[in-house]
């Protein structure tokens, strides 16, 4: 009983303990396939789109208190996903590219505050059909004997996919216009020369072939796409020795006269190994015919006559020349045999005639593509040439007469009869876009005769085109401005590329590409680029696009230009005031101005100056004011303007007036100050000398006939003081201010303005001076009057100089002398 209590606090405290533990949270577990829970077995397509909400964290509390997400990454990792920490809404936040991390780590985290508890998860990242095969080991090229037997495999292409399923297999196709000698396996890409088929050097000398390779199809962004890829393959057909021998200007006639001396070249035979890539050398000799009288030469293929003309016994000679090709091993290969015509004559009196067909001929005609293979004969030339005489008189030299190096005739010299034949030399300089039809003259003229025959004939060549010219832009760029505002589907600018090619060679199929070209289409024939229909453009977003235009004709030869494309900035925002009330004071003879910003321009109803201030002109004009703007945007704001309190600054004189108009315009001031200057003027020289003039008669001192008068009384002076003032009361009352009647637009609140500016008084008039006679100055002397102002009288008694004073003296002895003299008399 002695160890009771104790065993009872024992257990009290260890009930408190339990009652005070707190558990910690844990997340739910809703297995695969589930939206929500702990991301168990959770997997995502890698074309997910960025900002997509994924996936949910659930979780809870034993105890109810409320929980926080969280989820982290490793440090070298890309943090993929964001969590809202109070709902468990997991975001993706970075694109998804399997083919790079199909697997994502991820620590995801529950708290209630206390306990925080941590779970690592993997994401699976699952494929979509996002690339495209690509082939590898580029580019193809395959060098092919001719002889190689149909059925046979010439070479394998070869793309991967990286993508995994249907979408990562890959299957090949041939993709040209026509029948083709070539096939491709769909599975391996294996490219054979189809059954049946054969190659010939002499026919075709490069086949190129274009192989598609195309992915199973699979999902991409919920759509069904099927990608692909293109590569060229170029077979270069090798030559091989399976031609015979070919004569060339066959038939070979020769002549020999009687004058001929021994060893004398009769004609030349020309012959070729019919194989072009890898010609062999050939060797020529006599077969039989020549009965001694002929030998030839058996590199060049010179025959010459070894007795004289006058040994021989026949008149026509038939030798059989063979030819005989020589293997690069010294072995002879094959052979061809030609007849060669000798005949023996004797005069000179029939000049070089051209034959054709039907018979003797001056004109040859011929159709024939531009750009032929070096060393072609034209074979559609059927020409003969003959000279009827024979020994040297039948011996002639073969030339054309035309621009130079563009052919070759053979043979150049003739003995009696040969044929022509012409013979390719510059096959860059047969050009159709620069010559339809070239003209030449074959010109046969006599070698050792004194008569010197010859005979003319004119050799017609109508060239045909080919493709051989790429189109070309008219210009490497091409500038292009559009305002921001346009609709979509507007022409932009037209592109041109030229192909002087003919007919369908000469077609041109315009595209684009680029990474500035996403808002743009061509049309494929004209060049107009234009906006896409949906296209939306925005200046202020992206201002300039940059992407390249490429001109493609039929055979896929192309060239391409750069296109630059400046948006131009419309006014498609609104003006905005900086206060929707703006109260501002207005004194006499300042602007006021009313913030604006954003480009709209605030105006008011009777006139806003260009810097947003109201002129002191319209200050007595009713205060209402609205936004204005030049591209239809407004934006409206209150303003009150405070005038004066009283009404002088709006009864204002026209003087006043006048200079708040030329306010703005000082020079039209300056000009009218000129003009009273000069008015001032004018009339100061005529008073002065009017004045001078009657000044001038009336010192003339008369004292017999002069009427002595008075000294005029100051009253007038007085009196022109009294208009003075009236004057200047009468000027002073334009400036008196009076109580302005209230505004209702300017809330009759207006605070009194600054006083005018101070008028000059009129400065008091002095009397104008006259030259003192003897009437001014004998009169009785009355009172003078004081001045009111002493400054004035100072300046009256300065006036006078030295001289007047003097005359005054004068004359007032001699009047006093007089009157002494009068006085006596009576």
């Amino acid at each position: 009983m002695g160890r009771g209590p104790p065993a009872v606090l024992a257990l009290w405290m260890l009930f408190l303990s339990l009652a005070q533990a707190n558990f910690a949270p844990h997340f739910f577990d809703n297995g695969a396939g589930s939206t929500n829970g702990n991301m168990a077995l959770f997997s995502l397509p890698e074309d997910t789109p960025v900002g997509s909400h994924v996936y949910t964290l659930n979780g809870t509390d034993p105890e109810g208190d409320p929980v926080s997400y969280h989820i982290s990454f490793n440090p070298s990792a890309r943090s993929v996903f964001s969590v809202d920490p109070n709902l468990g809404n997991i975001t993706l936040i970075e694109e998804l590219d399997r083919e790079r991390e199909d697997e994502i780590e991820a620590i995801i985290s529950i708290s209630d505050g206390l306990n925080l508890v941590a779970e690592k998860v993997t994401i699976l990242v699952t494929d979509a059909n996002d690339e495209a095969p690509r082939f590898i080991q580029e580019p193809y090229v395959v060098q092919v004997p001719e002889d190689t037997p149909s059925g046979s495999s010439l070479a394998r292409v070869r793309a991967v996919d990286r993508d995994t399923g249907s979408a990562g297999s890959v299957t090949y196709f041939l993709k040209n216009p026509h029948p083709s000698e070539f096939s491709v396996d769909r599975h391996s890409g294996v490219l054979r020369l189809q059954a049946g088929a054969t190659l010939d050097f002499e026919k075709a000398r490069a086949h190129f072939l274009t192989v598609v390779a195309k992915d199973g199809g699979g999902k991409l962004r919920g759509a069904d796409v099927v990608l692909s890829a293109t590569t060229e393959v170029t077979v270069n057909v090798e030559d091989v020795q399976d031609m015979a021998p070919v004569f060339v200007g066959t038939p070979y006639y020769g002549y020999v006269y009687e004058d001929t001396l021994p060893g004398s070249e009769v004609l030349t035979v020309v012959a070729m190994d019919g194989d072009r890539g890898k010609p062999n050398r050939v060797l020529y000799s006599l077969v039989n015919g020549s009965d001694g009288a002929f030998e030839i030469n058996e590199t060049s293929g010179a025959i010459s006559v070894t007795q004289s003309p006058s040994q021989l016994r026949r008149e026509v000679y038939e030798l059989h020349v063979q030819v005989t090709e020589v293997s690069s091993a010294g072995t002879p290969a094959a052979q061809a045999m030609v007849p060669v015509t000798i005949r023996i004559v004797d005069l000179n009196n029939h000049p070089p005639t051209f034959y054709g067909e039907s018979g003797p001929q001056n004109r040859f005609e011929l159709s024939m593509y531009e750009h032929p293979p070096q060393g072609e004969i034209l074979r559609g030339l059927k020409i003969t040439v003959n000279d009827s005489d024979q020994g040297a008189n039948a011996k002639f030299n073969l030339r054309l007469v035309g621009p130079g190096g563009i052919f070759r005739v053979v043979p150049q010299t003739v003995l009696n009869e040969a044929q022509v034949t012409i013979i390719v030399e510059n096959s860059a300089a047969i050009d159709f876009e620069k010559f339809k039809v070239l003209t030449f003259k074959l010109l046969a003229i006599e070698v050792s005769t004194p008569e010197k025959f010859s005979s003319t004939a004119d050799v017609v060549i109508q060239l045909l085109d080919t493709n051989d010219n790429v189109p070309k832009f008219t210009s490497h760029y091409y500038v292009a401005r559009i305002p921001e505002n346009a609709p979509g589907g507007s022409n932009v600018l037209a592109v041109t590329a030229v192909d002087p090619d003919t007919g369908p060679w000469g077609e041109v199929k315009y595209s684009i590409y680029g990474s500035g070209a996403d808002l743009f289409l061509i049309h494929p024939s004209s060049g107009i680029i234009y906006t896409q229909p949906w296209a939306s453009l925005d200046a202020e977003g992206t201002a300039r696009y940059n992407f390249y235009v490429k001109a493609e004709d039929m055979e896929g030869r192309y060239s391409l230009a750069e296109v630059f494309i400046t948006l131009l900035d419309v006014n498609d925002h609104y003006p905005q005031f900086g206060k929707s009330v703006q109260e501002k004071i207005m004194v006499l003879g300042s602007p006021v101005k009313i913030e604006v910003s954003l480009g709209a321009r605030a105006v008011p109803e009777h006139g806003l100056r260009e810097d947003g201030a109201v002129s002191q002109a319209e200050a007595g004009r009713p205060c209402s004011w609205q936004g204005e703007q030049r591209e239809q945007m407004t934006s409206l704001s209150r303003v009150r303007l405070f005038g004066p309190t009283d009404g002088s600054m709006l009864s204002r004189g026209p003087m006043a007036a006048f200079l708040m108009q030329t306010k703005e315009n000082p020079m039209k001031a300056v000009g009218v100050l000129a003009g009273i200057m000069a008015i001032i003027v004018a009339l100061t020289v005529l008073i002065s000398t009017a004045t001078f003039w009657r000044n001038k008669k009336s010192n003339k001192v008369q004292p017999v006939r002069r009427v002595l008068r008075k000294r005029p009384s100051p009253a007038p002076r007085s009196i022109r003081i009294e208009w003075l003032k009236f004057r200047r009361t009468k000027a002073a009352d334009k400036f008196v201010l009076k109580e302005a009647p209230p505004n209702e637009n300017c809330n009759n609140n207006s605070p009194p303005a600054p006083p005018p500016p101070p008028s000059t008084a009129p400065s008091m008039g002095q009397a104008p001076w006259t030259v003192p006679t003897v009437s001014g100055s004998l009169g009785p002397q009355q009172p003078q009057q004081p001045s009111p102002k002493p400054r004035a009288v100072a300046k009256r008694k300065a006036v006078g100089s030295p001289v007047q004073s003097a005359l005054v003296s004068e004359l007032r002895q001699k009047f006093e002398k007089k009157n002494l003299h009068s006085k006596a008399y009576f």
